[in-house]
């Protein structure tokens, strides 16, 4: 739920290199900055439903795709369950600036909404750090 929503939101304003020159991305219709709100609003309830306490963080038997590079779910869950405190203020962190996201959005501001989508790529990386990664790769 989180990451492609995000990426809506993301891709929503930026400069584009084109063989025509720089193109400036933005949402223009009402039926595009609905789109993107849309999007917002799933991120953010999305942290909702990541503070569920007991919620796991995958299905039963499922396995990291690339071990050398991330945990496996269940080493995630068991840092969760060990620090529940750290893993609700990242999730909050997460909320936190997608509601500054919605706020420009319903503004039809597209810089402000280029600015919170860089806070909320560094709300999720936070957690990526802390959660993801094995020890040897962290940062």
């Amino acid at each position: 739920m989180v990451d492609p929503s995000a990426d809506v939101v993301w891709n929503a304003v930026a400069t584009v290199t084109t063989e025509s020159g720089m193109e400036d991305r933005a949402p223009r219709t009402d039926e595009e900055w609905l789109k993107v709100r849309h999007h917002a609003l799933i991120v953010a309830e999305a942290t909702n439903l990541l503070m569920v306490p007991g919620r796991h963080v995958a299905a039963p038997g499922e396995r990291s795709d690339n071990p050398k590079v991330e945990l496996h779910p269940e080493e995630i869950e068991k840092l969760i369950v060990d620090d529940p405190a750290t893993w609700r203020s990242l999730a909050s962190g997460l909320h936190d600036a997608t509601l500054v996201a919605l706020h420009a959005i319903d503004e039809r501001k597209a810089a402000a909404v280029f600015d919170a989508g860089e806070n909320i790529d560094k709300a999720c990386e936070a957690c990526h750090l802390h959660y993801w990664y094995p020890q040897g790769i962290r940062r």
